[in-house]
């Protein structure tokens, strides 16, 4: 497979300049991601991934959590929409809408993801007790990630 970096590079500027943190151009069958978490270059069903520091100058911290054991068809497992970043309280200085161990009802928030500058509240498909949350504050998250489990 053949990479078109010069591709890559004008949408890496494209980023810096709009402030956007992620982009995607699709052409065909090629598909190119990049966000200032990463690269990746899927052509087809087989995507390539690479590392890429925002800020090369910035030394980038090791990843040493272990992966999530909940996958999509959990039957409690609540995935996000869309691609953006996770907010768990409507401001900082108040409190949660979901803590872990915590009832909640159908169509309640969940959590908040902001998405091209624009904040999607996520609500509770179901009521139950929520069991886990798999992401944090401010994480950046992707189209189809678990973000919390009710049971």
């Amino acid at each position: 497979m053949k990479i078109d970096e010069k591709a890559i590079r004008q949408l890496a500027d494209l980023l810096n300049e709009t402030g956007l943190t992620e982009i995607e151009v699709a052409e065909g069958e090629t598909l190119i991601r990049v966000n200032k978490g990463g690269t990746i270059i899927q052509n087809g069903t087989s995507p390539i991934a690479t590392t890429m520091p925002s800020d090369p100058t910035v030394p980038q911290a090791a990843n040493t959590e272990a992966p999530s054991t909940v996958t999509a068809t959990h039957p409690g497992a609540v995935t996000s929409p869309m691609v953006g970043t996770i907010y768990l309280q409507a401001e900082p200085e108040t409190p949660p809408f979901i803590t872990k161990g915590a009832p909640i009802s159908e169509g309640e928030t969940l959590m908040i993801i902001e998405a091209m500058k624009v904040m999607n509240p996520i609500k509770a498909p179901k009521s139950g007790i929520i069991t886990q949350i798999l992401v944090e504050d401010g994480q950046p998250i992707e189209f189809g990630d678990v973000l919390v489990v009710i049971e």
